[in-house]
């Protein structure tokens, strides 16, 4: 394929939306960020749809996804912190300065053995139009 035919089937996906972003994938620990944890979250007051719990999350700089989730939990929360003392800190200093939240569960990862936001792409062969 030349180089101006794919450039213009990106920009096809772009304007399509099915290109959302483009990203630089940073080392956590060359960044000091080396403890990855997942935070459940419960709250209460928030409406679906209308959550201020989840605004307040997003907010956070350690943060790196908020889900809103079924179950007993409100929120599943992935965030990176430089230590568990860290970890504590942000929980203490930051998720509980948030009034709707009532409780909080934290799940420390031990190691990762992957991690990508890449999806998952049907082969070429099939009759997927892009």
């Amino acid at each position: 394929m030349a180089p101006s035919a794919i450039l213009e089937r990106i920009r096809k996906l772009e304007s399509k939306g099915v290109i959302e972003a483009y990203e630089t994938r940073l080392s956590p620990k060359a960044l000091g960020l080396g403890l990855l944890a997942f935070v459940f979250v419960k709250a209460e007051n928030d409406r679906v749809g209308e959550s201020k719990t989840a605004q307040a999350l997003v907010n956070i700089p350690e943060v790196l996804e908020v889900h809103h989730v079924a179950g007993e939990d409100c929120f599943l929360v992935k965030v990176r912190t430089a230590d568990t003392e860290s970890l504590g800190r942000l929980l203490r200093e930051k998720f509980g300065k948030i009034s709707t939240i009532t409780s909080t569960r934290s799940t420390i990862v031990l190691n990762t053995m992957k991690e990508t936001a890449q999806l998952p792409l049907e082969p070429s062969g099939n009759s997927r139009s892009s």
